[in-house]
């Protein structure tokens, strides 16, 4: 017997707003801890950009697929969206330098980085707790920003503890 077909629900029509404020929302928001990756991809010109995420997920295991997102307004905008491919690394407990380096403006990011090529000559982060080489699969345009979706190529991990984000501070988990 197969599985019932799935259909699409029809988005509401818009209510009247929100019951709160864009600060309330982002205090209740920062109350899921998340994990803290660097997104890596190499640019038409060779040269690498990146960008520290948190919003990074897991979609499917088959296919493998995960999702992260980006504002519209981001710098590196153009470079994800030209990007065939690109490298989530996962940072370790002890990589808030290297999140803090990724979050700010800069064009030498990668200046004195160690690191190490993927298959696709985009930037692994050396010390990294897990790394997913991803093709770019799709993306959607929603709210404020832009889900990219990836399908995982290669991954690889380490057993260390984690860089978290929970209520506006790095925490390791």
């Amino acid at each position: 017997m197969s599985a019932p077909a799935l259909t699409a629900t029809p988005a509401a029509p818009p209510g009247p707003g929100p019951e709160f404020n864009s600060a309330q929302f982002r205090s209740a928001l920062s109350q899921f801890a998340t994990g803290v990756t660097v997104i890596t991809a190499r640019q038409a010109d060779g040269s690498f950009a990146g960008v520290t995420i948190n919003s990074f997920n897991s979609v499917s295991l088959d296919p493998p697929l995960v999702l992260w997102s980006l504002a519209h307004g981001a710098s590196c905008m153009a470079s994800f969206s030209a990007a065939p491919a690109y490298v989530i690394n996962v940072l370790a407990g002890d990589q808030v330098e290297l999140a803090q380096r990724f979050a700010r403006p800069g064009q030498h990011r990668f200046e004195s980085l160690a690191f190490s090529l993927s298959r696709h000559g985009v930037p692994v982060l050396a010390g990294s707790v897990a790394w997913f080489e991803c093709r770019h699969r799709s993306r959607y345009s929603e709210g404020d920003h832009v889900i990219f979706v990836g399908e995982v190529e290669r991954c690889h991990s380490h057993p260390h503890r984690t860089l978290g984000f929970h209520r506006g501070r790095f925490i390791a988990i």
